[in-house]
């Protein structure tokens, strides 16, 4: 039988194939069981034509935290549903950093939270998102 992965093993293997968080520039911070953080920063090419980050930026760095985050226990997951709330207004140069927790994990669905922060501490989004967890479990490679 195969040893299970860890979280930051799963983690590698999702990253290596995910060109979109890759363009994000995004950068691990920390993960385990149920939980990861990521950052990145906002550059100019991010911007709408209000000057400011489109929603999908901040949208994108949570749901990046929220797909390793539901991933880490080991089993495959995929979203089913997200929602998101923007708080304020996020600029070229903002360094966002998201917490992705777990709120509950059944057999089959995971619900998960995930704060994006600016660089001042300031919350900016509000992120849920529910998944399927599939009978598939990720192997160590």
């Amino acid at each position: 039988m195969a040893e299970k992965p860890t979280p930051t093993q799963i983690i590698d293997q999702m990253i290596e194939k995910d060109a979109f968080s890759q363009w994000l520039g995004v950068k691990r911070e920390e993960e385990g069981p149920g939980y990861c953080r990521l950052s990145m920063e906002v550059k100019p090419s991010m911007l709408n034509g209000f000057g400011i980050a489109h929603g999908g930026i901040s949208f994108s760095l949570a749901d990046s935290a929220f797909a390793f985050a539901s991933n880490s226990r080991g089993q495959h997951a995929v979203s089913i549903e997200t929602s998101i709330a923007h708080h304020q207004a996020v600029r070229a140069g903002d360094q966002l950093i998201a917490f992705a927790k777990e709120v509950f994990l059944g057999n089959k669905i995971g619900t998960y939270l995930v704060e994006v922060y600016q660089q001042n501490n300031e919350l900016v989004a509000s992120f849920k998102g529910t998944v399927y967890r599939t009978s598939r479990a990720w192997e160590t490679i």
